[in-house]
Parts: C-alpha cells; structure tokens; sequence
C-alpha cells in the first residue's frame, strides 16, 4: 500500500486481534442484525474475556464500536451487546477506465455513501488524470471529515504492480509504463492508496469480505483458534467485457494475482493466428476478437468468443461458476448470459453456472474500496 502524508492514522486498527473483532462486529451488525456481546467475541476468537473487553474499550473510544442494548435473559446476566458504527470511517474507491472515472464513498460495511461518475481520458497526460482524479475525490468528500477517511483504492486497466502500485504497458496507453500511479496520487490526495486492476477489484466486489477465508485465530502469544476453511463457493473466474477484456481470478476464495500480481490477462490469449492485430502487439487476441465483434453490433458473436475463452479458464482452473460483468455485457445481459452457458455447456466436462454481475452497482468501484477496508478486517487473505 502506498501512504500519503495524512488520512487516517488509528493504531487500533494495525492490530490483528482489534482487526478479528471488528470482523465479527461487522458480520454481527450487518443486515440489521442485534449485534454480539463480549462473552461471544471471546468464544469465536479465543481470545481471553479480558483481551477481548481491552480491545472493545479501545474500539469504543475510537468510535468504531458502540453498545447495542442487552439481550433477552435466559437466567443469568443479561448480556450487553456491542456493534460496529458503519459511519466511523470510510474508504474510497475509484474506478479509472479508459473514458469514464466512477468514485464512490463507502462506510466500514461497504455501502455507498456517495457515488460520482464522469467522462475521463485514461490516455491523457499523467498530470492531467491525476489532477481529474483529485478534483473527483474532493467532489466526492464534499461535508465529510478527512480523518475519517481510511484511503482510497484505485483501479485500472492492467497490466500493473499491485504490491508497488506501477502501472506497466496498459494496452493502447504504452506512456503509462513504469509510472507509479500508487505513490503519485497517495501525495496528490494525502492519502494511503491501493492500486490494483479492474477486474480483481470486480471479483472482490463479487467475493464480498463475507466470504473471504482468513485464518480466524489470534496474533502470536494469544490463545490460539482453530483456523476456519476456505469457502469452496468462492472458486470463479469474474470476465469483464468494455473497453477492453480481463478477469479476476478467485482460486480457494481468495484473489489469485499470481506471484509478480499479473495474473488475469485474459483477453490477451491468442485464439486466432491469423486474426486482427490487438493493440497489444499480437495478432488474433480474445479481446481484440471481441472488440471487433462489439464493433459491427454482433453481440452474439462477442458472447460465443467469450465462451470460448471462459470455457479454457473452466478447464485449465476447475473454477466452479463464472460471472460476466462490465459494459458490453451488462448492455446485452440476456445474449451474453446465453452465450457463454451455452458454449461452456459444450465444452466442459461438469455444469458450470453463469451469472452476470448486478446493473445497479459500480462493481469495479465497490471493489476498489474493498482494497481498503479488507486489511482493517484482517483480511489479507483476499490477497
């Protein structure tokens, strides 16, 4: 993660049991739910009780957590019930694709708070996008207090750096080649920043933290829990289909980035010797195929070509569903959806469902917020 200079400086929330808790507070109060008393923060952690009564009281006086009432006696003490605040503090996403930015505000649950969406020119001067990037960010924050904001997670195009946050040759933008997009708005906006590409950032939105599988046990010297599984659900392959093509891979539920963070360059796999140039260099690539399709309005073929390259991913990763987002997809969800089912219906040896993410959601967005929020939840685990 790349730091700024300001933001959101909580020491609380650098502690791995603090981060367990306020896991299980989030999960207690999601839904409108009661919320959970000290007693069963100490069971599911194991943690000791006066751990756990530490670590709410410093939760507490950072306004992250509050007391909920008390729940209904069943013969002893009633207990008194903590849940987190959603509106404590907030991340940022934003979404930089290739000729629209979307930002949105969200709180600690990952619910929008605000949402901003405008015309952009990824293929601008550094300069220029970083100053349209700031000017929305600002827009974005308009009433909120800065101290409250955690940071911002950005996503882009590939391929890129997620650990450095450098962008490497984004197809049709070669300028951007080794500049450090991370640390170059972490000191425009003051703020910690996370880079990473569009379609992890969709998967991670797909995922939710819900179903991220961390390992629920304390930090070293405590008393140690039993770890919890992955979620077998959490095996797809998220394909996004706009301006370019990619996707986000989740392998044992958690984004597989792969060990230089460049996996997921899916539209770049040749599928035709002899096709059209892509503005990657080769010949006969998937999303040039694709864009090409998109170009004379054939949907049905840019849903069969999808299916093809979704059926290789099914067979070389065992993936268990596959879900279709971006914005050729959701303009003609019903031919997609057909498309690549009935392709990967032909192909693939076992049944795997297609689903196309939600319309009403900047999917990419979301995600890039979850970038922020997952380490505040000891969710390092997505990646």
């Amino acid at each position: 993660m790349n730091r700024g200079n300001s933001g959101a400086n909580l020491p609380v929330l650098r502690d791995h049991n603090a981060a367990l808790v306020l896991d299980l507070l989030r999960s207690a109060t999601a839904g409108g739910g009661a919320g959970i008393s000290r007693l069963e923060l100490a069971e599911r952690t194991g943690l000791t009780p006066q751990a756990v009564s530490k670590i709410v009281a410093r939760l507490r006086a950072e306004g992250l957590a509050t007391e909920a009432g008390r729940r209904a006696s069943t013969g002893g003490k009633p207990r008194t019930l903590l849940r987190l605040v959603p509106s404590a503090r907030y991340a940022i996403g934003l979404h930089l694709d290739r000729d629209e930015m979307t930002a949105v505000l969200v709180d600690l649950t990952g619910e929008r708070v605000a949402v901003r969406t405008a015309p952009f020119d990824l293929g601008a001067d550094p300069a220029a996008v970083l100053d349209a990037v700031a000017a929305r960010v600002r827009e974005l924050l308009t009433g909120v207090d800065g101290r409250a904001v955690l940071g911002a997670g950005v996503a882009v195009p590939g391929p890129l750096d997620h650990r450095s946050g450098v962008l490497r040759r984004v197809t049709r933008f070669p300028h951007w080649d080794g500049f450090p997009l991370g640390d170059a708005l972490a000191d425009r906006l003051g703020l910690p920043v996370t880079v990473d590409k569009d379609t992890n950032a969709a998967a991670l939105a797909v995922l939710g933290l819900r179903d991220a599988p961390p390992e629920s046990r304390p930090a070293e010297g405590a008393d140690a829990a039993p770890s919890q599984p992955a979620d077998p659900a959490g095996s797809f392959a998220y394909l996004h289909l706009g301006t370019g093509l990619g996707a986000g891979l989740v392998l044992d539920g958690a984004v597989y980035r792969g060990p230089r963070t460049g996996a997921g360059e899916f539209g770049h796999q040749v599928v035709r010797l002899d096709g059209p140039p892509c503005g990657c260099g080769k010949r006969g690539c998937l999303e040039a195929l694709c864009l090409a399709a998109l170009s004379r309005a054939d949907t049905v073929t840019a849903a069969r070509l999808l299916g093809v390259g979704a059926a290789n991913l099914v067979a070389l990763l065992d993936i268990d569903r596959v879900v279709l987002g971006g914005r050729a997809v959701l303009a003609a969800r019903e031919t997609f959806a057909v498309g690549v089912a009935a392709v990967l219906a032909e192909q693939s040896a076992h049944p795997v469902p297609v689903t196309v993410a939600p319309a009403d959601r900047p999917t990419v967005a979301d995600g890039a917020a979850r970038l922020v929020l997952a380490p505040v939840f000891g969710r390092e685990a997505l990646g």
